[in-house]
């Protein structure tokens, strides 16, 4: 038993405490994107002991499975690099880099892509919505097989590898994305029983915060898909943008401020938005009752005024970073750099495990 004890404290010695997340370069991150997202790493960065590892990753192969213009995705993620410093990610405390620029993320996606099961990769929603398919389609659907390309079929291997190359313990994850981590542990236990202990099945951080509405059609969640503009709110708004976006974002015509998702999704939204930005920490219900007699105006004047004062200097920081391309290229260079040694320490283990 005392043996037990000491090979468990090595480990825990050996093993730290690694975080790990990505977001896709999609261009300025919108408020969905902050809140469920972003806002934490930087709470993680600002929480975390010194010792833990924070590696945060522009995920550019990811995006490639939806086919765009070179110059697009450049732009695009050039601008989410600005972006992640502009909220206050410290490049010396984080590790920010292109997913590209460190190929070991792809080398070890092939490699658990031989121990990866096609049923379970079937089974996953994502890419079923991608193709806007119903999520009873199959692979033998005909019309399935003439959409489906390779690299979005199996993208969530390559989800897997982004995580298990840095050896991360923890990762943060959205409500919606809880799946994939779940195939992220499957692969490490089809590895694992392949090839010995070797990866590490990491745990999850879920945001606590639900899950940003489309101000336009608020049962949908914010997204940059939208043709609307006004349906999302960029982190680098101007203050004029923010009030004119929530000033006509869609609520409804029954009197009163009430919190109810499901019969006043519009107001409700708005509820979330000003409960994140809400200095007092007060939940949605309790904002609910304090604006109850409040009308949709005033409402949404304390929204705007709780997002304005919430983003302030966010976009000022933006615009600086953005003007100073060899600063953002050295950032990302050095960030590159570090997360190419936390993925060869893996890849060292993972080849010498497979035989390569």
């Amino acid at each position: 038993m005392q043996r037990l004890a000491v090979a468990a404290t090595k480990q825990a010695v050996a093993q730290p405490r690694v975080v790990f997340s990505g977001i896709q370069p999609t261009g300025v991150p919108h408020l969905g994107n902050y809140v469920g997202a972003l806002r934490q790493w930087v709470k993680l960065q600002r929480d975390e002991q010194p010792s833990t590892r924070l590696i945060y990753s522009i995920v550019d192969l990811h995006a490639i499975t939806v086919p765009q213009p070179p110059e697009t995705l450049r732009r695009r993620k050039r601008e989410v690099l600005a972006a992640l410093l502009a909220i206050g990610l410290d490049p010396e405390r984080c590790t920010i880099f292109y997913q590209s620029s460190v190929p070991a993320h792809s080398e070890l996606m092939w490699i658990l892509a031989c121990t990866a099961s096609v049923g379970y990769l079937s089974r996953m929603t994502q890419w079923k919505s991608k193709l806007s398919l119903a999520s009873s389609s199959t692979l033998e659907n005909k019309s399935v097989g003439s959409k489906l390309k390779l690299g979005l079929f199996s993208y969530p291997v390559l989800q897997a590898a982004d995580i298990l190359v840095h050896r991360a313990t923890h990762v943060p994850v959205g409500h919606d994305q809880q799946q994939h981590l779940e195939f992220a542990r499957e692969c490490v236990t089809n590895f694992n029983h392949a090839y010995g202990s070797h990866l590490v099945h990491p745990e999850t951080i879920v945001s606590p915060v639900q899950r940003i509405m489309s101000l336009t059609e608020p049962t949908s969640k914010m997204s940059k898909s939208h043709p609307a503009q006004r349906s999302r709110i960029l982190i680098t708004d101007t203050p004029q943008e923010i009030r004119s976006k929530i000033a006509t974002a869609l609520t409804d015509s029954t009197p009163g401020i009430s919190y109810d998702p499901a019969t006043r999704p519009g107001i409700s939204n708005l509820l979330e938005i000003l409960s994140v930005f809400d200095p007092e920490g007060r939940t949605p219900a309790q904002l609910a009752q304090e604006f109850a007699e409040a009308s949709p105006k005033v409402f949404k004047e304390a929204v705007a005024d709780a997002l304005v004062t919430g983003l302030h200097g966010i976009r000022d920081r933006y615009l600086e970073l953005s003007a100073d391309d060899s600063y953002l290229d050295r950032i990302e260079q050095h960030g590159a750099q570090k997360a190419q040694r936390s993925a060869e320490e893996t890849m060292d283990i993972v080849k010498a495990a497979v035989g390569l």
